[in-house]
């Protein structure tokens, strides 16, 4: 069994797999402050290409009814968004769907 690490994925391969990426949470909390809510409102759901500009960089979701938190996104689909979210103590691996997500910046 053989470890990499690239761009925060690891990979974890032998002679007999192909490559299986493994996502890596960042190795550092994030700000220590969320940054200011956009002014406006989106009326439709999040775009998936929107958000994968977001890939492995600091995200803040407001979610729809209210929660919000910082993310951690590593894999984009069409219909939801997986990646780590801050507990505020750990990162935790989850997935949304992008149609909960009012908002976003990165």
């Amino acid at each position: 069994m053989v470890y990499e690490e690239h761009e925060h994925i690891a990979y974890h391969y032998d002679s007999t797999d192909a490559y299986r990426q493994q996502p890596v949470a960042p190795t550092s909390s994030p700000p220590a402050s969320p940054p200011p809510r956009p002014q406006s409102a989106q009326a439709f759901a999040v775009d998936p290409g929107s958000i994968r500009r977001c890939m492995y960089r600091f995200t803040y979701i407001w979610m729809r009814g209210g929660n919000s938190f910082w993310f951690w996104p590593v894999f984009v689909g069409r219909t939801s968004v997986s990646g780590f979210r801050w507990t505020g103590r750990r990162w935790v691996y989850t997935g949304i769907s992008l149609n909960r997500i009012d908002m976003f910046t990165c």
